[in-house]
């Protein structure tokens, strides 16, 4: 079972020797990471014996670095001093969505007919006159 640690526990671990934040209701200790992490150390020194879960999910993590995050975990928050968990933001989605099957139809064939017959009547009212 996982350690239950308080936030006077946390306060403690606010520095570069000894990082700790909460994510979530779960508590972390990044010491180790502080020279790894792409945002660099301030960031996470910022947050140090602190709450970071809005500032964590506002930068939208990619779901490597969501599942990198076991090997720092150290324990969860007490019951009495847990918030409302804040929902993950989704990942960039890249894929656009696809519009009616029929307009698209209609779109990809009509236009370039229309143009291809615009284009041979001034072509035959130019060079045939």
């Amino acid at each position: 079972m996982s350690k239950e640690l308080s936030f006077e526990e946390i306060k403690q671990h606010n520095d570069r020797q000894s990082t700790w934040f909460v994510i979530n209701n779960d508590v972390y200790d990044v010491t180790t990471f502080l020279n790894e992490h792409p945002g660099g150390e301030e960031v996470l020194l910022e947050h140090a014996g602190k709450n970071a879960t809005e500032a964590f999910e506002d930068v939208g993590h990619s779901t490597d670095a969501r599942e990198r995050m076991d090997e720092f975990k150290v324990g969860t928050l007490v019951a009495a001093e847990r918030t409302a968990d804040i929902p993950k933001k989704n990942t960039t989605e890249w894929s656009v969505p696809a519009p009616d099957a029929t307009e698209s139809s209609l779109k990809s064939w009509i236009i370039p007919v229309a143009i291809g017959l615009v284009a041979t009547v001034a072509y035959r009212l130019y060079f045939m006159s």
